[in-house]
Parts: C-alpha cells; structure tokens; sequence
C-alpha cells in the first residue's frame, strides 16, 4: 500500500501554549527555576558546577524546604537541572596552582542567571517545551544512573573509583528504560489518540520481560519481573517531578523483610498497591519527541494539517477511525470547502493499490464538507474512479438532478469499495454484511463483477468467496475470481 501502517496509534496532543504552562508547573523545573533566580556571585559551586555543601541548606530554604531533611538532595537535583538547561551560567574560578603546582581540583566558582531564564518568561511555547525537553533528558540521565550506596566500595587501589565493579551498562539501561516509556506510551494512548487510565506496574515490567510467546512465566521470569518493578519504582519517583508521569509509588507495606521485594498480587484490586502509572500530557509530549528523534514513527493527530492532500489521504491510511476523522476536520479547518473538495477528489485518483483507500478516506472527508463543496464534486461525475462516489455525495445530500450511475459504475465502485475494506482489514462482520448486501442487490452480481475493470476486481472476488457464508455463492464467487485472473 502507499501509506505504511504507522508503528504508533496517532496521539492527540494538548496545544503547545497549555503544554509550556504544564512544562512550567513541574514541580522540579519549577525549583530549577526558583535557584536561577537566586542565584548570584556569592553562589559557590564546585568544579562541576554543583553548588557546594555549605550552600546547599540556603537553597533548600530558597525552595522552601530550609525544615526538610530531604531539602538540601532537593535542592542539589534542582540545581543540576538549572544548570544543564542553561537556566544557570557557571563561572569559573582563576585558574590558580595549589602548592605542589598542580591545578587545584577543588577550586570554586560563581554562579548567574543563564540565557535560557529569560526564555522561560518571554519566549514562545515552543522555546518553552525545548528547554523542558532538556531538563526531561537530565532526570532520565539520573533514572538510568547505576544506585550506589557506598562510594568507597568503588574505590580502587589507585584511589580512582572503579565503574565497573558495578557491571552497569549504561547504555542497556538507557534502552530499557526507553522501551518501558515506549511500551507506557502504547499502552497509554487508546484509539481515539487521548490518554487512557493508569497501567499497573507489574503489567509494564512484564511487558518487557516476559516474551510474548510464553504461557506460564517461570520462576526465573517472575523473579526477573519484580526486579524490574523495583528499578521502575525508583525511576519513576524520579520521572515524576519533572511532571512527565503520574505515578503511585509500590505500598512500602507490601514489601517482604528479606530482599526487599514485593510479594505477587493477591487479586485484580489489589494490584494497584503494586503501583500504578499514566503518562501526563507533558509526558506523551516528551516521550513522542524522544521517539522521534530515534527515528521511530510517532504520528499526532494535526501533523498533516498543513500537507498537501495526498499526505493526508495516505497519511492516515490506516489511522483509527475516530483518530483520522480528527486529523481530518483539521486539515478541512484550513482550506475553503470546494477547494479542499478539488484537491482531495484529484489525490484520490489511481489505479495503484492504495487507490481504493485513498477513495475510502476521500468519500469520508468529503462527507465533513459543507454544501460549498458541491461545484468541485459535480466536476467529476463523468469520471470513471470518481463518478460513483460523487453521486453518493450528492444522493445524501438529496441534490436534484443527479445523472444515474451505467451498471459498469455500479460495479466498480462495488469492487473499490470492498477492496478498501480488506485493505483495513476492518470489521469481519461488518465486511461479511456488505458483500452479502452487495450480492443480494444485484442479480447475475459475479457474472458482471468479474468483467469490471478494476486492478483489484481478482483479488476482491476472490476474498468474497472467503467471506460469503452461502456455500453455492462462495462457489460462484471463486469462479468469477479464477476468470478474472484468465482475463487479465
């Protein structure tokens, strides 16, 4: 076909004016920006550019968080966002040797407000999103950092800490948890393109641990399932402030005293106490645009607003239906009705095999048409592909003076349409009605159909034989289709 099913279901996105007001609202970049605003030269930060330990009880009361014990690891995180997305600038302290000579390591510097501040209060949503994204790409650096709990244990004989006594693979980590917001965003986007509820934990990590074919998980998967569930446990808590999820963490009740894991649900209700995620707005936003960037096909609905109509008929080709109706009213909001009519009757043209879908969307975009539309769709009455969905236009619409259809564009149009159905592969049921209606409309059907000059007039009568639930009709059907193929 001429539009590739797309890997992803289109995603309907909230506007870039109220995702920027969502980006603005989270709460860690919201901190990030409370600390760039602080910010001064009396601010010390350390040569990596993290605020020094004597700072940090002031940046915690700066958040208001001066009386939390977690105030100051708050603070630190927030600081490190401020500065990776540029909302803080780092300056640096002389180059200055110590007494052996040497560059001093722990030399400090200042600290000021960075460009990117400004953007956060004058620049455009889309300016707004962009150093979002950023400070989304430090906290998924964070989440897929190896836990450690005691430097020292790294420590090697040259007193350099040793990475690979973790046996961390950091880029295994980033592709796990890439697959995890991957699979959260599939399963979060229902057919109509809109978030649905929350996925249970144990369903997200075994969707990535349990192979598809298995049927009983074995000990050795559950064990690995629950492994993964803690590591999302922790990932999450971290996703959660930059407002990418909304997350209820694993019920610390739950956990068992030895290994620190939690049992297996009891039942269905008590599944949410194992933890329960849904992507935010913000989140489908920002898991698209990494996917994107990777190359991977993530349609939104109002992607194909401003292409030309062919796009749009091949783009949401096998969209969902509620999906394609919205990409479609979008993309008519833009045009005047007989224009947008004009251009979508000549992309629905062709004798190629996505022609029939193409034909398929065109006779239901037009439908979205006003009585405007009418000039452009009369213009192609006397067109053999398009003459037969131009009268059904008109016939709903109870417009006068409609030239009758020649038998040969009644079957024509028969075989396109049931050629655009199997293409979708769409309802059994609701395709088994149409080709018994089709065949009970018209006597001698087969005897006609197969004589249509149709690129899928074979293939089409072929398919009827499968699908007609009379034996003798069936039988008749696969004739016909074994004499189209002699024909041809």
């Amino acid at each position: 076909m001429s539009g590739d099913r797309p890997t992803l279901p289109p995603v309907r996105l909230n506007s870039e004016a109220e995702l920027a007001r969502d980006a603005l609202s989270a709460p860690l970049l919201a901190r990030a920006v409370r600390l760039a605003r602080w910010a001064g030269p009396d601010t010390r930060v350390g040569a990596g550019g993290e605020l020094v330990e004597e700072q940090l009880p002031a940046a915690a009361a700066e958040l208001g968080l001066g009386d939390d014990q977690d105030g100051p690891a708050y603070a630190s995180e927030a600081w490190r966002v401020a500065v990776d997305t540029g909302l803080v600038d780092i300056e640096d302290a002389p180059e200055t040797p110590n007494s052996a000579g040497e560059e001093d390591e722990d030399a400090e510097g200042t600290a000021c407000a960075g460009d990117n501040l400004s953007v956060l209060t004058s620049g455009s949503p889309h300016d707004v999103l962009a150093v979002w994204l950023d400070a989304f790409d430090v906290v998924f650096a964070d989440a897929t950092a190896p836990m450690i709990d005691d430097f020292a244990d790294l420590v090697g004989e040259n007193g350099e800490i040793d990475f690979d006594r973790l046996e961390w693979d950091p880029e295994e980590e980033a592709d796990f948890l890439e697959g995890v917001l991957g699979n959260l965003y599939l399963l979060t986007v229902s057919e109509g393109g809109t978030p649905e509820g929350p996925v249970p934990l144990p369903a997200l990590a075994a969707s990535m641990i349990v192979p598809d074919d298995m049927g009983e998980p074995t000990d050795d998967i559950l064990e690995q399932v629950s492994d993964a569930m803690m590591r999302l446990d922790d990932q999450f808590r971290l996703l959660e402030p930059i407002g990418l999820v909304e997350y209820e963490p694993v019920d610390e009740a739950l956990m068992a005293e030895v290994g620190d894991e939690p049992a297996p649900p009891v039942d269905d209700e008590d599944v949410s106490r194992y933890g329960m995620v849904r992507l935010t707005p913000l989140g489908l936003y920002g898991v698209r645009a990494r996917m994107l960037e990777a190359g991977v096909d993530a349609p939104a609905v109002g992607d194909l607003a401003d292409k030309g109509a062919d796009a749009l008929l091949d783009g949401i080709a096998f969209f969902p239906e509620l999906s394609a109706r919205a990409e479609t009213e979008q993309w008519l909001a833009r045009r005047e009705p007989a224009e947008a009519a004009r251009e979508l009757l000549t992309a629905a043209r062709g004798g190629d095999e996505g022609g029939p879908l193409r034909r398929l969307h065109c006779q239901q975009a037009l439908a979205l048409t006003g009585a405007s539309a009418e000039p452009a769709v009369r213009e192609v009455l006397p067109d053999p592909e398009l003459g037969g969905l131009a009268r059904v236009w008109l016939a709903e619409r109870g417009v006068p003076d409609v030239p009758p259809p020649s038998e040969e564009m009644i079957f024509w149009l028969a075989i396109d349409t049931i050629a655009a159905q199997l293409a979708v592969e769409g309802d059994l049921e609701e395709l088994q009605e149409l080709v018994e209606g089709l065949v009970g409309q018209h006597s001698g059907f087969f005897d006609a159909a197969w004589r249509v000059e149709h690129p899928a007039t074979a293939d089409v009568l072929e398919a009827m034989g499968r699908l007609h639930p009379d034996k003798p009709t069936a039988k008749e059907a696969r004739k016909a289709a074994f004499k189209a193929r002699s024909r041809a």
